[in-house]
């Protein structure tokens, strides 16, 4: 895929396109650097990962629109290299949790200690304290467990013994889970699935992709090695700076009003059991902000809207009874959906 080509998300077909940027509105040169420092990330992420796309511009969009991802996929698709690559291109802390049925909250979070020199008790930093944190087949372990990550991703921060410990920013969680297998496995709750900003279904890499995977593995066997092929192009600091850029980008009130049409027909749509919430819309907003700058614009278009719809709203509505008996499928009926909210149109 070429530097400016569109990422492939899932797509809604035959859609109107925003005709341009409103005449009144001089570019913002933010925005260029913005888009170079994306491309500059992408670039050094290439050296050692093949393709992926969706899952690449996913995870940056996400980030920097200060999101967590839910990650759909079998194993060997390389998450956990991904992961690694991405901090070292960001040049930020990288941790990982497996994720158990006997995996508690305070394996998670942390927990005092007695400290036999000082006779107290201090805190015990868990894993949680980084800066990207992988959580894999975070379904595998109970409910409770969950439960430990919700404070975290909402407001960085862990509260023990009633003292409350603060996690340094950026903080990303990147949570993975195993769609072929239920036995073993727990439901995440509706309020921690709610708390990703996007679902994103992986699937195998084509053919084409997939050999030149088998290609580069076959030059450099050790992991780590391969990582330190990477060249960190920026620091935590800022990714702070560019990431407070993001509410520069220019989004029209029609745009509003149509992302506000899309989260709220969810609630009607009688294939639906359970709709959207707010949360949904303030994820799709925020995210077609992070893509149109990605893209070098300082305004949204639809077609960012369309483009991270499915990835914001397919894990936030339910089907019904009926619709699961048939067999229907979460996206297709979520694209049915958009094709039906009048698309806002301006003039240049």
């Amino acid at each position: 895929m070429s530097e400016n080509a569109t990422p492939e998300f899932s797509q809604v077909p035959n859609v109107d396109k925003l005709s341009g940027q409103p005449a009144s509105r001089p570019m913002n040169p933010i925005v260029l650097e913005f888009q170079k420092f994306y491309q500059r990330v992408r670039e050094e992420i290439r050296k050692v990962f093949v393709g992926q796309d969706e899952l690449v511009t996913g995870t940056l969009v996400a980030l920097f629109s200060g999101g967590h991802i839910l990650i759909e996929s079998v194993p060997g698709l390389g998450k956990t290299h991904f992961v690694r690559t991405l901090s070292r291109a960001l040049g930020c802390q990288f941790g990982r949790i497996q994720f158990t049925p006997d995996l508690m909250p305070s394996d998670i979070t942390g927990s005092p200690v007695f400290d036999m020199k000082t006779q107290e008790f201090r805190f015990r930093p868990g894993p949680v304290f980084t800066q990207l944190l992988l959580a894999d087949e975070i379904n595998r372990s109970p409910a409770k467990t969950h439960a430990a990550l919700l404070e975290i991703m909402q407001e960085n921060s862990v509260t023990v013994d009633n003292t409350t410990h603060r996690i340094a920013p950026p903080f990303f969680v990147m949570a993975t889970q195993n769609p072929i297998e239920s036995e073993g496995t727990y439901n995440l709750p509706e309020a921690q699935i709610d708390r990703f900003m996007f679902k994103l279904v992986i699937d195998y890499p084509p053919e084409a992709e997939e050999a030149n995977i088998l290609a580069m593995h076959g030059k450099m066997i050790d992991a780590a090695k391969k990582v330190e092929c990477v060249t960190p192009v920026t620091d935590p600091e800022e990714i702070l700076k560019i990431s407070a850029t993001i509410n520069d980008i220019f989004i029209a009130p029609q745009m509003v009003d149509y992302i506000n049409k899309i989260v709220r027909q969810t609630r009607k749509w009688p294939r639906f059991y359970m709709g959207a919430s707010p949360r949904a819309g303030i994820a799709l907003m925020q995210g077609s902000r992070t893509l149109a700058a990605f893209r070098g614009r300082d305004y949204v278009i639809p077609d960012d809207v369309i483009q991270l719809a499915l990835p914001t709203l397919r894990h936030r509505v339910m089907l019904t009874a009926e619709a699961e008996i048939e067999g229907q499928n979460t996206d297709t009926i979520l694209s049915q959906l958009i094709r039906t909210i009048e698309v806002p149109r301006f003039a240049t």
